[in-house]
């Protein structure tokens, strides 16, 4: 990720934390909502591995490709999944926005903005864009969502062993704080292409 390394740090953190949460959810939670909660948490170590500043771990020439197989599969296992509906047709975005941030050429035409090839100094690349303002959207729908309203208290849960989960760990407003939590970061580091 390109940026000060303060807010490359803080993105690590907020990303792993996000990734840590996915997969205690992911332990307590059975059938679709599992996957979601797997698929969320591969996204927020993806996006956390990313994050991590150059000057702590320069990664190698090829990591790129390492990023791009890892989430063009995750691509692919979520657009087999979107026929299901939930949260997959927003796990394909992202994971295709992972692989073009990892992708070399997508990474460089979006950091030189069309320096050079003809475009405008500091323009934003038009898949850039489109992906800003989808993660704005989804940043300020999720946000709305949050605005409490009256129900009863939430309780503790079974799991799947049938054990009870933490409250915590099921209240829906918490996977959405985590959803997005990540959907920030991903727009802060669209932002920083």
């Amino acid at each position: 990720m390109h940026g000060p390394a303060m807010t490359a740090w803080l993105l690590l953190t907020l990303c792993g934390a996000s990734a840590v949460y996915c997969l205690l959810r992911a332990r307590r939670c059975v059938g679709e909502e599992r996957r979601t909660a797997v698929g969320e948490a591969v996204m927020g170590f993806g996006m956390a591995a990313m994050a991590l500043p150059a000057t702590v771990v320069t990664p190698p020439a090829w990591s790129w490709a390492v990023y791009a197989a890892v989430f063009g599969a995750a691509a692919l296992h979520a657009l087999a999944s979107v026929r299901r509906g939930g949260h997959h047709l927003h796990h394909l975005v992202g994971s295709l926005v992972m692989v073009y941030m990892a992708w070399p050429g997508g990474a460089q035409v979006a950091a030189h903005g069309g320096h050079g090839g003809g475009g405008g100094g500091g323009a934003v690349p038009l898949v850039t864009g489109a992906l800003l303002v989808y993660y704005l959207a989804y940043v300020l729908r999720s946000g709305a969502r949050l605005v409490p309203v009256a129900g009863p208290a939430a309780v503790a849960v079974a799991g799947p062993g049938g054990g009870s989960a933490p409250v915590w760990v099921v209240r829906p407003e918490f996977t959405l704080v985590c959803r997005l939590s990540m959907a920030l970061a991903m727009l802060a580091m669209l932002v920083t292409l």
